[in-house]
């Protein structure tokens, strides 16, 4: 069995690097035919292999444009590993479990319940004495689709990590400001319909690839459903919120809300899972020491995506 597993691992980071050399060169080439077309100057990167990319592009008939719509039009990123990793979304609906770290306080173990409630077809589960590599192997087994634990200080929520499984990314979260539905008097009860999603401001690709790690933790809602999740960017903070509506005097809607609330903010991601973090290539990580990440704003400036070649 573990040999099965290191042989699937390996054959997988082969085809994530073949999809991205190829992603490389179709950018390349998109960047070089942009500048030819628009008369500008070409990017001092390009010049050297601007000459090999322009003769590639005059035997270059219109499959590579086709497929880059067909790929936006169906919510992926044409030449990129995210349509392996998240192959059946949408087919099959998500399976998570969720925990939380060793010995949790009250307060943590009440905000994972609320959590259950959060995530349709999501299972909590007991952390007791097990190891990470164990719980990973398990869920493993059972076609667990992502894992999630929550880690707290001192009774507060304050970081959440999201592995999708088998084969990553796994997207690690600071969670601040949070309101649980138990320190609300005279709440309603929460609506276990398949919500509708909502996403504001997530511009960037590196925003496009958390909104994919999260939005994939959701089945497929029905029309007729009444609950409403929104993730909304702000400054890189991504805030949760949750409602449910309904109608009154013809069109008019009435939004209530139901909880719990939070705020988001990512620091890191790495290809692979939470058994092998230390082995696992980083994909994006925060770095807020830097001169210019005061100025800058990852999930929705056209430069948010830069940092990752600071790693």
């Amino acid at each position: 069995m573990l040999r099965r597993q290191a042989r699937l691992r390996r054959e997988y980071l082969y085809r994530k690097s073949v999809q991205d050399k190829l992603k490389n060169i179709q950018e390349k080439k998109e960047k070089l035919k942009r500048s030819l077309e628009q008369n500008i100057p070409i990017h001092p990167d390009l010049r050297k292999d601007a000459l090999n990319i322009q003769k590639q592009l005059a035997w270059e008939d219109a499959g590579p444009e086709m497929a880059v719509a067909i790929g936006t039009e169906m919510g992926g990123t044409v030449g990129s590993h995210e349509d392996d990793e998240y192959r059946w979304a949408g087919v099959e609906d998500p399976k998570i479990v969720i925990t939380t770290s060793r010995d949790p306080s009250s307060r943590l173990k009440m905000f994972v319940k609320e959590l259950r409630l959060i995530f349709p077809n999501s299972q909590r589960m007991n952390r007791g004495k097990y190891e990470m590599k164990q719980l990973i192997h398990a869920c493993r087994a059972n076609n667990v689709t992502d894992f999630i634990i929550v880690h707290e200080h001192r009774g507060v929520p304050n970081s959440l990590t999201i592995c999708h499984l088998p084969y990553g990314p796994t997207a690690y979260f600071t969670m601040s400001d949070v309101i649980m539905r138990h320190d609300i008097p005279d709440i309603g009860t929460m609506s276990e319909q398949y919500p509708h999603l909502i996403f504001h401001n997530f511009k960037t690709k590196l925003g496009e690839r958390v909104m994919s790690i999260l939005k994939y933790l959701f089945p497929v809602p029905k029309e007729d459903s009444k609950r409403i999740i929104t993730f909304a960017n702000h400054d890189d903070y991504v805030s949760f919120r949750h409602h449910t509506y309904k109608r009154i005097r013809g069109k008019d809607i009435e939004l209530t809300e139901v909880g719990p609330r939070f705020q988001l903010k990512l620091y890191e991601i790495k290809l692979g899972t939470l058994d092998a973090e230390t082995a696992a290539d980083t994909e994006w990580a925060l770095r807020p020491y830097m001169n210019t990440s005061h100025k800058r704003r990852f999930l929705s400036d056209e430069d948010g995506w830069q940092q990752e070649d600071d790693i």
